[in-house]
């Protein structure tokens, strides 16, 4: 059974069953398009969710046509060159990225502009056959600025981020899983099983490991070769002095399954 965390908000749902939890934008009539609210209220709903306790959460879109089809375009061409300092989806997105529970994306259609960028700032994703990947921003007269001209070139590479921005093209989900964007491409029907049960593995893993492991990897993104493998090593040390180290190594001797504490 799903258990309802908040009935307050209009755009967002937000859902738990076995640890999962799924948080789903859902404003079908604009294709999930991220506005003001809904960012404002994606924020609400990070902030409920106690990270002390082990956990994955899944984003995804409402419906089967739109994962988020982007930012609210009326509402973005009002904007001006002081609100674009406020960053308000950088902020929600590097909050995502940072994220102390690993965060999966079950792309379920348009992940276009903003939309791709809030793909771009989960850990994994996986996407549905009819799931359509793009950042047309150039074409409006601006740019990615959640964070797209960033991560995506530390996803897919340089040349192909490039190439990606500066045509606006929209790409398919074999595309996306040709350059590495996506991790797996699943029928629309077959989209929050394969997600869960990704979820359900990872679950089973010591969850201190999995959190430091995340860390590890974004810090992979940000420093040089040898400052990452500095903190690579400080993380292994403090794994090294964990009971949940000595349980799963003892778990593994023993050819038994390890009950992980995250300690």
């Amino acid at each position: 059974m799903e258990k309802w965390k908040n009935n307050k908000w209009i755009n967002i749902r937000l859902e738990e069953r076995e640890s999962i939890w799924t948080l789903t934008v859902d404003r079908p009539e604009a294709r999930n398009a991220l506005d003001t609210r809904t960012v404002q209220e994606l924020n609400e709903a990070l902030d409920t969710l106690d990270t002390s306790k082990n956990g994955v959460l899944i984003l995804t879109g409402g419906g089967d046509k739109a994962f988020v089809a982007g930012a609210d375009i009326a509402s973005l061409r009002e904007r001006k060159k002081a609100q674009a300092f406020d960053r308000i989806n950088q902020g929600l997105f590097n909050r995502i990225e940072e994220f102390a529970w690993p965060v999966i994306g079950a792309v379920n259609g348009y992940a276009l502009g903003g939309g791709c960028e809030y793909a771009l700032a989960c850990d994994i994703r996986i996407a549905s056959e009819n799931a359509k990947f793009g950042l047309p921003e150039a074409s409006l007269g601006i740019i990615p600025a959640g964070g797209g001209t960033q991560r995506l070139p530390r996803l897919i590479g340089l040349a192909r981020a490039k190439d990606w921005i500066l045509t606006g093209d929209i790409y398919d989900a074999q595309e996306a899983w040709r350059v590495g964007l996506v991790s797996k491409v699943v029928p629309i029907d077959k989209l929050m099983e394969t997600t869960r049960d990704i979820a359900k593995k990872i679950l089973a893993r010591a969850p201190l490991a999995v959190r430091l492991a995340k860390m590890s990897l974004n810090q992979s993104a940000r420093s040089p070769l040898d400052a990452g493998l500095t903190f690579e090593t400080m993380v292994q040390a403090i794994l090294f002095e964990s009971k949940d180290k000595y349980e799963g190594m003892t778990a593994f001797l023993e050819k038994r399954k390890p009950t992980f504490t995250g300690e």
